[in-house]
């Protein structure tokens, strides 16, 4: 496990130097077991993350013995992993073509079709298909916001990557390096889709 950690404090910084996670935001997490995460604290600025910068916490009861605070949104994270036993690590985002396609996209969805880069996600294999980004609407109050993507989840499968309106990306991965494959992959089809509407427009 102390190699997944020290993967995603590469990846952290790996996610600073692309400006992906201005002024301290974004959170970072990876599974520790069954029951506990590693999970950023809050404030620290992701370009220069140490591993001493992640909260042990539980991710039934989000408990950490740790007397720093983690982020504000480890429920999501920790929803996450409860959901899905699979889900090895957990990466979120504030960048600019994530956060303005959040916000002009009108509907509770972004639709991506046609793009090569698409099959980057794990199980998509043409750029024929159709991927579909969900959208939630920000809020606060994380335990509500968590609750609204859970309610999601029980009607349809999660996809690697969800949007909070006006706020950044939430994907994931098996393992950090499958969830780093899945962030770059977004942000290019984010940053494809955001200038083909500005020139459609």
């Amino acid at each position: 496990m102390d190699l997944e950690r020290n993967s995603l404090v590469a990846t952290c910084h790996w996610i600073g130097q692309r400006g992906w996670c201005p002024a301290t935001g974004g959170n970072m997490s990876v599974r520790a077991s069954a029951t506990d995460a590693w999970v950023t604290a809050s404030g620290v600025d992701k370009a220069h993350v140490q591993l001493g910068d992640f909260l042990r916490v539980n991710v039934y009861t989000q408990h950490s013995d740790d007397p720093r605070p983690p982020s504000a949104e480890t429920g999501l994270h920790t929803l996450l992993y409860r959901l899905d036993p699979n889900i090895g690590a957990v990466l979120h985002t504030h960048s600019v073509p994530a956060t303005v396609l959040s916000m002009t996209e009108r509907s509770a969805q972004l639709v991506l079709q046609g793009y090569e880069m698409q099959k980057a996600l794990s199980g998509v294999r043409t750029h024929e298909s159709t991927i579909v980004v969900p959208i939630f609407d920000n809020q606060q109050h994380i335990p509500s916001l968590a609750a609204e993507v859970e309610r999601y989840a029980a009607e349809q499968p999660l996809p690697f990557g969800f949007l909070v309106r006006g706020h950044g990306l939430y994907t994931w991965g098996a393992d950090v390096a499958t969830a780093r494959r899945h962030l770059e992959a977004f942000e290019f089809l984010f940053t494809c889709e955001l200038q083909r509407r500005q020139l459609l427009s």
